[in-house]
């Protein structure tokens, strides 16, 4: 008698992968294409020739664009001026938005169309507006021209609906239903929006946040008319671009929006860490 011996199968080796995870069809590569040629075009091409008129000079020509005193109290300032409305906007945006989302009252509808018109509005315009109001004539008595404070209205209301308009479409798809389970079973009203509401909020908070914080620190337009202009005090980083190109350095305009764009792209990934860790302990 011959005994047979049958090895146990072993397990299964799958060499497959999913389909359409790496490869793509022809109508998706040309799409692909096309985005791409899009967005080289419009912003990648930019950057890289600002990059390269900035670094025409020689790194010490950058260096000592930047290091200059009234630069860098045009820089100090619109950072410090754009962090701060980014707080506000941050913490009067969610407010805002939970308004909008979550109360029902008179004149609801007019408001949430108000909300957009700093979007449709021209920079200058604004300027205007805020120059009417708050100027030397100012029908209220209150005068803000060529002050910090001046600054801060401006950036406040070209930036205002950012956060609103990030926020809102995340409290519409919240389920109420999870909210009163929460209370349901004991949870406080501020346990309920630490631990479930917050959490989903924040990374709309911080791409509305983000988005502000980048418009504030490039504004011109409202602050033309608004800022003064003045070495030392009212002076921001985008008067002071101007400058340069008027006087013929262009150079030193290209150093001064490659830090802003390097501040930028910090600032964004910076808030984007944030939210992640917050919606993780959340």
């Amino acid at each position: 008698m011959t005994d047979t011996l049958v090895a146990p199968p072993g397990p299964a080796r799958t060499t497959s992968r999913p389909s359409g995870l790496f490869r793509l069809t022809p109508t998706s590569g040309i799409g692909l294409g096309v985005a791409l040629v899009w967005f080289s075009i419009l912003v990648l091409l930019p950057l890289a020739a600002v990059v390269g008129a900035a670094a025409a000079g020689g790194w010490g020509a950058f260096w000592n664009t930047l290091t200059d005193a009234q630069t860098f109290a045009a820089l100090r300032l619109t950072v410090l001026e754009a962090a701060g409305v980014t707080v506000v906007n941050a913490v009067i945006g969610t407010v805002v938005a939970w308004v909008l989302v979550r109360d029902h009252f008179f004149g609801k509808r007019i408001l949430d169309v108000v909300i957009d018109i700093p979007f449709a509005l021209p920079t200058i315009v604004a300027g205007l507006v805020l120059l009417s109001l708050y100027g030397p004539e100012s029908p209220v008595g209150i005068n803000i021209v060529n002050t910090r404070q001046g600054i801060f209205l401006a950036l406040l209301f070209v930036t205002l609906p950012f956060v609103v308009r990030t926020v809102q479409p995340v409290l519409i798809e919240l389920d109420a239903d999870v909210e009163e389970a929460a209370a349901s079973l004991g949870a406080s009203r501020l346990t309920t929006f630490r631990r479930i509401i917050l959490p989903s909020l924040v990374p709309a908070i911080t791409a509305g946040s983000s988005l502000g914080f980048a418009r504030a620190i490039s504004e011109f337009g409202s602050l033309v008319l608004i800022s003064g202009n003045t070495p030392y005090q009212t002076e921001v980083a985008s008067l002071k671009i101007l400058k340069f190109i008027e006087g013929d350095n262009q150079a030193g305009a290209a150093a001064v929006a490659v830090l802003l764009l390097l501040v930028a792209i910090v600032t964004i990934v910076g808030l984007d860490l944030l939210s992640r860790r917050v919606a993780n302990r959340g």
